[in-house]
């Protein structure tokens, strides 16, 4: 066991100095963050846009202006007051544990939000926050910060959201600007934090952190014949921690398996990561089943927490060794690359741009044989330049950096599931690359940074292509970044995050427009469109019936088949078509006629109508694709009704009401709501009745199973088109590729390479994740491996980081 040092009034003082100066800083960046969610919220009011949507953005930035100020304020005090007791006793736990009690579903919302948030700041500032929570442990001889100590990411998030309800400031508003403090938050705590380790590294407290005291090592990882066995501490058992003794994991057990993972053992690689790795193994480890001691994760957290954790973990060794080995590097400071390398990286990049394939050449035009032969040209000519390169570097921290991106690439081009005429494309990306991490060591720490997610995001598409299947519209993709990329070297992370968002848009497009895909992407979006449209038609009649005496025989026709009619006719014909309007008319028509009839001129009028509307109502059901019997059990029903409507005491519906409902009726699109409709059933049987195709090469997975978490839910609205999977549905497994999602995320398009379309409604799909039937074929993104790759090559050989 490792001993913790007892505190004393002098350790305490100094953990509270720090613990003021952090909350100090922290409460500066209010009135900015305050400035920023109104700029954003006034730009958004200027935009262009339909009535509703300019309403509601006003609204937004009015609600916001009047209660800011009090926002700010209480956030401050809620900070202020986060200053946490000097111990949290196990008995203080257990009085907590006596005061639960039901949560409503605002609370839950407002824990949610906080949590995105808090991980956001988590994947900033990871570093420096666990080197911070070592030094505080040590001072005030805690085993672990308290739950509301002021330190934790999640205490900042939670006081934030919470006086943002109590402002109060509706949900809706904070949706439109979360992406904005996340990005202006994450970037400043990282700097306090920083701020904060400086304050107690000057005063003595912790200048090198050592954490191979505290990793956990498997028995293969201390009998094994790796690196990390050999260091003698592998026999130093850790602390015991709850997440040791089964309590339910959340944020305080997912940063303790951070630090594990960061302590520099061997991270065992799931068997989804490894090639020809087959969908029970991918599912065993996907499900938590298969992960080891040091990158242990508590069930309670998703797949993907669980994936970004191990990612962070194998950053957080790499930062571990670079601060350990490398005099003078600092992940927080922005540099310059020295003159001499700076002239170096000039004159190689051109050489590189000369010597690589002929721009002029197509892509696709190379065979495979010549492109394999590229991919080894490309592998020496990297060793050559970072050979040329580490002369050339003035400091340690440059020749490092040099070595450690000339691994990673060296990695990337040895992935032999990528194709070679693509990988050949990777490599001329050293050069930028490199240039990006000498000036932002961030790079080798965030997730977030835009050449890691592009490198990731074109990695995960051409893992598995094809060019026989998809062309060479992929390649040319990638061939037209990369160069963009090398013409603008001088603007570092700028062009990365351009050619990202390029590539995105490009990728929303083009796995939608292949082949029997674009097919299946045509259907689902009509799918979506028209049950839409049944919800909101079907809202706007309750609207218009609320406050008449309508027959519930005649409401639930209305709601159950009519507003699916007026959906269908809309879709096909047009809102404002002869055959719609007649459609919309004949449902004022039947609310009119079902309504008593005291007066003997509106029988005669009923009577001399009803052979027309009963042909105009058969029309419609026709339409929606009722066979006759179906339809005549409707008619039957709505006849019955109306013959007892003729002999009714009941109030007369005034006319005046039927006309307000006619008109509004005819322009019911204006009155249509954009807020989102929930889920939706779905069924092959819609396709052919709407479209009226057969959809045998489209799968339908519809509604049913069970009902996922929120959290499966957000994973599901995470994927990225382009993503590979492999799908087990009624016993059958198929290696699928993400391919299309709906403007509503409510559908989701899965393309096999037989072909094969898997149509996915949203909740399906989060159940389907949560099950394990849905599995990522990669565990890691291609930059994750590649520094993985990296830190086995420097263990192994320590002496090449620096020579």
């Amino acid at each position: 066991m490792v001993a913790v040092p007892s505190p004393n009034s002098k350790h305490s003082l100094l953990a509270g100095q720090a613990r003021a100066l952090f909350t100090e800083r922290a409460v500066r960046i209010l009135p900015g963050l305050a400035k920023t969610i109104g700029d954003t919220l006034a730009e958004l009011a200027a935009r262009p846009g339909n009535a509703r949507e300019m309403q509601d953005m006003r609204d937004a930035l009015l609600a916001y202006q009047k209660s800011s100020s009090v926002w700010v304020q209480g956030t401050l005090k809620a900070w202020t007051r986060a200053a946490p007791p000097p111990a949290a006793s196990a008995a203080s736990a257990l009085s907590e544990l006596g005061k639960m009690e039901l949560v409503g579903n605002e609370a839950v919302e407002n824990r949610i939000l906080a949590s995105r948030l808090a991980l956001r700041l988590l994947d900033f500032a990871s570093w420096e926050l666990n080197d911070l929570r070592l030094r505080i442990q040590s001072l005030e001889g805690l085993s672990e910060l308290s739950r509301q100590d002021i330190f934790r990411p999640e205490v900042l998030a939670q006081g934030l959201i919470e006086q943002w309800t109590l402002a109060p400031l509706p949900q809706s508003v904070w949706l439109l600007v979360q992406d904005v403090v996340q990005k202006s938050m994450a970037v400043q705590m990282l700097e306090i934090y920083h701020a904060t380790n400086e304050f107690l590294i000057r005063r003595g407290v912790m200048a090198e952190i050592d954490l191979r005291p505290l990793v956990r090592r498997t028995p293969s990882a201390v009998t094994g014949n790796g690196p990390s066995s050999l260091n003698g501490a592998a026999e130093e058992p850790a602390p015991k921690t709850s997440a040791d003794s089964g309590m339910a994991g959340g944020p305080d057990s997912l940063r303790r398996n951070l630090q594990t993972a960061e302590g520099g053992a061997a991270i065992n690689l799931p068997s989804a990561a490894e090639p020809g790795a087959g969908p029970q193994q991918a599912r065993a480890w996907w499900s938590g089943n298969a992960v080891p001691d040091e990158t242990r994760v508590p069930a309670a957290t998703t797949p993907l927490e669980r994936v970004r954790m191990r990612a962070q973990g194998v950053m957080g060794r790499l930062k571990q060794l670079l601060t350990s080995r490398v005099e003078g590097f600092d992940a927080a400071r922005v540099q310059q690359a020295s003159p001499q390398l700076e002239q170096a990286l000039n004159r190689l990049q051109q050489r590189t741009q000369e010597t690589s394939s002929d721009p002029s050449v197509p892509a696709g035009e190379f065979d495979l044989a010549h492109a394999q032969t590229q991919v080894d040209q490309a592998l020496q000519g990297l060793r050559q330049r970072t050979s040329a390169l580490k002369q050339a570097a003035s400091t340690s921290t440059e020749k490092a950096t040099i070595e450690i991106v000339a691994l990673m690439f060296q990695s990337i081009l040895a992935e032999d599931r990528i194709p070679p005429q693509i990988r050949v494309w990777f490599a001329r990306l050293q050069m930028p690359v490199l240039r990006v991490a000498i000036a932002e060591p961030e790079f080798f720490g965030s997730q977030q940074h835009p050449a890691r997610q592009l490198i990731d995001r074109m990695g995960s598409c051409a893992l598995g292509f094809d060019v026989t299947v998809a062309g060479n519209v992929l390649e040319s993709e990638i061939r037209r970044v990369v160069q963009v990329i090398e013409q603008y070297p001088e603007t570092g992370r700028r062009v990365f995050q351009l050619v990202y968002e390029e590539f995105d848009k490009f990728l929303s497009r083009f796995f939608a427009e292949q082949g029997s895909v674009a097919r299946a992407v045509s259907l689902a979006q009509q799918l979506e469109q028209k049950e839409t449209m049944i919800v909101q038609y079907t809202i706007e009649m309750r609207t218009m019936l609320n406050d008449m005496p309508v027959r519930d025989e005649i409401r639930g026709f209305l709601f159950r088949i009519w507003a699916e009619v007026l959906a269908l006719a809309a879709m096909k014909n047009g809102p404002q078509h002869a055959q719609t309007l007649l459609l919309k008319q004949a449902a004022a028509d039947l609310v009119w006629a079902a309504s008593a009839k005291p007066n003997r001129s509106d029988r005669t009028r009923v009577i001399a109508a009803l052979p027309r509307q009963l042909q105009l109502l058969r029309q419609g059901m026709t339409l929606l694709g009722l066979d006759l019997p179906a339809q005549d059990v409707q008619l039957k029903i709505i006849s019955d009704t109306l013959v007892d409507a003729f002999m009714s005491k009941t109030d007369v519906i005034p006319l005046e009401k039927i006309e307000a409902m006619a008109r509004r009726l005819t322009n019911l699109e204006d009155y249509l709501s954009e807020q989102d409709v929930g889920d939706f059933p779905l069924d092959a049987d819609s396709l052919v009745t709407m479209i009226g195709i057969d959809a045998a090469n489209i799968e339908v997975i519809g509604d049913g199973g069970s009902q996922p978490t929120e959290a499966m839910r957000a994973w599901a609205r995470e994927l990225q088109p382009g993503s590979w999977f492999n799908l087990d549905h009624n016993g059958k497994v198929s290696h699928v590729q993400f391919a299309w999602c709906s403007e509503r995320k409510q559908l989701h398009l899965f393309a096999a390479a037989d072909g094969r379309s898997f149509l996915i409604q949203m909740r399906r799909l989060a159940a389907y994740l949560q099950a394990g039937l849905l599995v990522p074929t990669e565990a890691e993104t291609l930059t994750v491996r590649a520094t993985r790759d990296a830190l086995a090559k420097i263990d192994a050989n320590p002496e090449r980081l620096l020579s």
